[in-house]
């Protein structure tokens, strides 16, 4: 599985095609030549087929120009995307990225993989730990009768008054939050009330299956959508836990290939696109876009990657929909001169490379309007893996931490509980785990202000946080003696946190 997300947004470090204003209109492609000749029949029977996404000019002449440009570069087109101007195609040929670039009205274009296409991108922290039997029938006999009764381990809501919120406002059902994950079993009782199958869908591959169930994850160990989903929407029916915002409805769009479980761009554009057309007003990211942990603008098949997931989510803003990320895990400062990536690509070998955050990007945290969220925990402090940076982060919210215990809950489980697939529950920690608390919060805020727009959602986000402050003692939360992170900023801005820790009881009851 893949983990996390890098320092500074893209703003005006990015070149040519990349402009990333709010709209999807880029400069023209560099290069006009047409198309080489295809690469050999000996080279093409050696070479294993690969994904590419390849971004162009939007109108509809350079799209059939190119598309007849990819056939005779060997390759197949499987979806294109004529509103981004991104196609998503085939070919193995070891020079199809090479070719493409060539052709007149392509901006850029490159391979989404370095290994074979066959018949984990995600952001929890360690393995989850489930709910046995003997655990819940306990908790369930303790609840009082007004509560969920598994709602007394849930400390995260607590935390950010969303206990006290659902009394208020849980949520209208106008607002739907898209989960982009591993798939969504909305069979669960806690999800099944809040569940919406028409905005739902299976992306994997870059082109949408809206098939009933196609959603649902591939496998019972691709738990981390119904985990996300249930932290956002689980409904207040007296079966097991509550949602943030129990109200809304939530949707599954998932992403995750069904063997390998990574998040490939091709069908994360294609969620983006997705999520924006059916009229979702909110996803949740907690996940960076495999094999590249961070996507540097130098090599052109990394640059073609920011291009196209780019153009994807600045559609869905441009239609109205806020887009939420997780921070990731690996406690890097975003914000440093240099940050060593030892992970990618990461269906393949490893590479080590020392990378320059400004040159090279996460996604889809660091792209502009996308809010980033890092974790706290129950006292909250930043959370022992969470990544952070000045500049970067714009939230926080609950994503557990094993160091910091809750002592008003019966388990003393510091992480999160939620929704599992087949009916179960279960904690996890992680910068996962933090984003749909914010997304919670951005659909109680949508439910409020049914007008605001995306922009307006994320500075009400911001408005109504509450800020700890950085830590006033170093900043070691496993006890070694070491300070393994050093917060900068303000009382109302700061590394750690952004702008605050979320409010969902400020969410429904300021203006």
């Amino acid at each position: 599985m893949a983990h996390l997300r890098s320092r500074r947004r893209i703003a005006l470090t990015v070149p040519l095609g990349i402009a990333l204003a709010a709209s999807v209109g880029f400069a023209p492609g560099v290069a006009t030549a047409a198309p080489d000749a295809p690469a050999t029949a000996s080279a093409k029977a050696e070479a294993p087929k690969l994904a590419y996404v390849v971004n162009t000019r939007t109108d509809s002449k350079t799209i059939a120009y190119v598309k007849k440009a990819i056939a005779k570069a060997d390759g197949t087109v499987v979806v294109a995307y004529p509103k981004i101007g991104v196609i998503v195609a085939h070919s193995a040929n070891p020079d199809f990225g090479k070719q493409l670039r060539k052709v007149k009205g392509v901006q850029s274009a490159g391979a989404t993989r370095t290994s074979p296409l066959t018949a984990a991108g995600t952001t929890e922290e360690g393995a989850p730990t489930l709910l046995s039997k003997s655990e819940a029938k306990a908790l369930k006999a303790q609840a009082p009768s007004a509560a969920e009764p598994l709602e007394a381990d849930q400390w995260d809501l607590r935390a950010i008054g969303a206990d006290k919120a659902a009394k208020i406002n849980p949520g209208s059902k106008k607002v739907t939050v898209g989960v982009i994950d591993t798939g969504v079993d909305d069979t669960h009782p806690d999800l099944a009330p809040n569940f919406s199958a028409s905005q739902s869908a299976s992306c994997v591959g870059g082109k949408a299956d809206t098939s009933a169930g196609a959603w649902r994850p591939e496998k019972p160990d691709h738990y981390h959508g119904t985990h996300v989903a249930g932290e956002i929407a689980a409904a207040r029916n007296n079966v097991g836990v509550a949602g943030v915002a129990p109200g809304v409805k939530v949707a599954g769009i998932k992403v995750a290939d069904p063997v390998s479980e990574l998040f490939y761009p091709e069908s994360v554009v294609c969620a983006f696109v997705f999520a924006a057309d059916k009229g979702i007003e909110i996803t949740n990211n907690s996940y960076y876009v495999d094999p590249w942990l961070y996507n540097c603008m130098d090599d052109p098949d990394q640059r073609a990657i920011v291009d196209a997931v780019n153009r994807a989510q600045l559609y869905a803003q441009k239609k109205g929909t806020l887009n939420l990320a997780s921070a990731g895990n690996s406690n890097h400062d975003l914000a440093a001169d240099e940050i060593l990536d030892d992970s990618s690509p990461d269906d393949s070998t490893p590479v080590p490379r020392t990378i320059d955050p400004s040159e090279c990007f996460d996604l889809p945290t660091q792209l502009p309007g996308v809010v980033t969220v890092s974790a706290t925990g129950v006292q909250d402090l930043k959370s022992y893996y969470s990544t952070y940076g000045k500049g970067v982060i714009d939230v926080a919210a609950p994503g557990g931490d094993k160091y910091q215990i809750p002592a008003d809950t019966p388990s003393k489980n510091g992480r999160i509980l939620s929704t599992m697939p087949g009916n179960e529950y279960g904690w996890l920690q992680g910068t996962s785990m933090a984003s749909p608390h914010a997304s919670g919060v951005a659909a109680l805020l949508k439910s409020t202000h049914p007008k605001a727009s995306p922009a307006e959602l994320q500075r009400l986000l911001k408005k109504q946080a509450d800020n700890p402050g950085c830590p006033t003692t170093p900043y070691d939360p496993d006890g070694d003696g070491k300070v393994d992170a050093v917060c900068e900023g303000g009382k109302n801005k700061n590394g750690f946190y952004g702008s605050g820790i979320v409010d969902a009881l400020d969410a429904v009851k300021k203006k």
